[in-house]
């Protein structure tokens, strides 16, 4: 049986009972001698005390109401509070509540058990007044750090996408016109005024394709669920090819194409795998001297569409490789022609391809190009 003992309000420090936040405090014990106690000692601080006797009641007055912390009994007939602590955190909407198991066995095993479960403390019973309400204390203000934090993270995630998004759409005017004016100003003949109207021309566009990076990062960052359907590969490649036309032109490339003449389906999120496509030659033109090639493949491999893009750049050092992936990661290799480079294009690729369950790989020797090939699955018919 587990040892209690009664306690009045008395008993509590004043200054605790002022100091105290207001929380909601699950309290599971199959003995309401325990739950009479810690009541006691908890509801003098101003909580809200919430009883259950078992694990069944405990799940179901967290599906009723969300609360702020579960002080649960670790050995309990039937479900045992390692059970429920399992339970809770299989809910995304439950699993970030701090659990604090009790428990009467000195048993180190079965309270290291029980942690691992995804408890954050342990009180052993019979209750110490002091320690209850210290621990207690404890993982509230910490629960409610974590809680601001969270909110201002949405709040500047917010704030920021706002700020990005207003920017795009500005941006994208912007140079728009600067392309017409240029190639209006081309036919004057005056170098001096055809130069400023290429430097805003290809300002803009510097700013607009780091806002769409940080876009493009910030809607992978933030759990990106892919709208899977069949999508033609190799249409998807030649859409985003000619979106380079000007830039591979203006740097004298020549880009390669091995597209198989049926189609490829994959079962990818459409904008998804544009966007790969456009990240992988936007880095492939920008680190690419004047008069390479770039060679682009599509073809069916299995259950795989297979996708490459092979670059006759700089490639990558032993270096790059082990951070190319990372967001903001500075590689030594600098565009050619003086493109900006954000360090988030290889990020972005990476986290879209591993959502729409691909693979991703890159081979490179330093002075010798880099090849990316990414797989996804090939849609069935």
């Amino acid at each position: 049986m587990m040892n209690s003992y009664e306690i009045s309000a008395e008993d509590t420090p004043q200054t605790d009972r002022i100091r105290a936040s207001h929380a909601r405090i699950l309290v599971v014990d199959d003995q309401s001698s325990n739950v009479q106690v810690v009541g006691l000692i908890l509801g003098t601080l101003g909580h809200e005390i919430i009883p259950a006797s078992d694990g069944a009641t405990a799940l179901k007055r967290v599906a009723a109401l969300v609360p702020d912390l579960i002080l649960l009994d670790l050995l309990m007939p039937g479900m045992s509070g390692r059970d429920v602590c399992l339970e809770l955190k299989k809910n995304p909407e439950w699993r970030d509540i701090p659990v604090i198991f009790l428990s009467a066995a000195d048993d180190k095993d079965l309270i290291v058990s029980a942690l691992d479960a995804g408890g954050v403390d342990y009180i052993t019973k019979p209750f110490n007044q002091q320690e209850l309400i210290s621990r207690v204390r404890t993982q509230l203000a910490l629960k409610a750090a974590r809680d601001r934090l969270k909110e201002l993270a949405e709040d500047k995630d917010e704030l920021l996408g706002i700020l990005a998004h207003d920017l795009k759409n500005h941006l994208g005017g912007l140079n728009m016109s600067t392309k017409l004016l240029y190639e209006r100003i081309r036919n004057l003949h005056d170098d001096r005024i055809q130069r400023l109207a290429e430097n805003a021309f290809y300002s803009s566009g510097q700013l607009l394709s780091f806002v769409k990076d940080f876009l493009a990062n910030a809607a992978a960052e933030h759990r990106f669920e892919p709208q899977l359907t069949t999508v033609d590969a190799a249409g998807t490649a030649s859409a985003a090819i000619r979106l380079f036309e000007d830039r591979v032109r203006h740097k004298q490339l020549e880009i390669q194409t091995d597209f198989p003449d049926e189609e490829i389906i994959a079962l990818a999120d459409a904008h998804a795998l544009d966007q790969i496509f456009s990240n992988l030659l936007s880095n492939a033109v920008k680190f690419s001297p004047p008069g390479k090639k770039i060679y682009v493949a599509v073809r069916g491999d299995g259950r795989f569409v297979e996708c490459a893009i092979r670059d006759e750049g700089p490639g990558f050092t032993d270096g790059d490789k082990a951070q190319m992936f990372r967001r903001y990661g500075r590689l030594s290799a600098r565009p050619t022609a003086g493109e900006t480079s954000t360090g988030l294009g290889l990020s972005i690729v990476r986290k879209l391809v591993l959502a729409m369950n691909g693979e991703l790989n890159c081979e490179s020797n330093h002075g010798q190009g880099a090849t990316f090939t990414f797989r996804l699955p090939k849609a069935k018919y």
